[in-house]
């Protein structure tokens, strides 16, 4: 077990890796890597008590462990954003969901039913890939999900309030990125997403105070890790959805 001093030591070496690109990390020290993911969770927070959370990521790393992490608003943006020049220069294409009224702690789980009324529109989304590793693909998941599982920023397109009759298993995301092959992917590979919102509802945002109103939830990529270029336009278009859009300078 972690104590709270090497879970604080461990976010403040995330933390300066990610905003000092000469810091970029190898590994965690050893007595700093999270071995389960109560440890994982905890260096999140820790590396979110300075910020404002304006929504979370969740998704699954098996059919029966989830996880999840913070996103600072200050890196959420309407699509048609400039994301800068980045470090890792990655995206994700994915289905994020707006919550429309609070669903704080409580002492009984929230409902299948109740989950679904909080979010009130469905939006096509980017997720901006970054991370505190200088190749997160040696790094284990569990130091990774304490980095936050790369995230770097969230652009979000116009929604749609009519989104429970939308066959998601079935829709085929087209993410494009400027002079590369279109990708195309049906379905979400973490499975139902209204079951990560649940288990974020009632077990991954506990900690934060809960999901709150105006908040984001985006649910996992559609299409995988996507490098892309300096200088390149990025978009996803989800039948049904619509388009998210970004571009990376040069």
């Amino acid at each position: 077990m972690m104590s709270d001093e090497q879970v604080h030591e461990a976010a403040k070496l995330l933390l300066h890796a990610r905003r000092d690109p000469a810091h970029l990390l190898a590994a965690l020290p050893e007595h700093l890597t999270p071995h389960d993911m109560e440890a994982a969770l905890a260096i999140q927070a820790a590396a979110a008590e300075h910020v404002s959370i304006g929504g979370w990521k969740v998704g699954k790393l098996s059919p029966t462990e989830y996880f999840c992490a913070p996103m600072p608003a200050h890196g959420i943006h309407a699509s048609g954003a400039n994301l800068g020049h980045g470090r890792l220069r990655g995206i994700e294409a994915e289905v994020a969901f707006h919550i429309g009224h609070g669903l704080p702690p409580r002492d009984h789980a929230y409902s299948r039913a109740e989950v679904m009324a909080a979010m009130v529109s469905a939006h096509p989304a980017i997720e901006v890939l970054e991370s505190a590793f200088a190749d997160p693909d040696l790094v284990a998941r569990l130091p990774n999900v304490a980095d936050s599982m790369l995230h770097g920023g969230f652009i979000h397109g116009p929604g749609v309030t009519d989104w429970h009759g939308l066959d998601f298993p079935n829709i085929t995301v087209t993410q494009s990125i400027a002079g590369l092959p279109d990708l195309q992917r049906t379905g979400n590979p973490a499975g139902d997403m209204v079951t990560l919102v649940e288990w974020l509802a009632n077990v991954g945002s506990v900690w934060a105070g809960g999901l709150k109103h105006g908040q984001w939830v985006t649910c996992g990529s559609w299409t995988g890790k996507t490098p892309a270029p300096a200088g390149a336009a990025v978009s996803v278009f989800f039948p049904g959805l619509g388009v998210a859009e970004a571009h990376y300078t040069a």
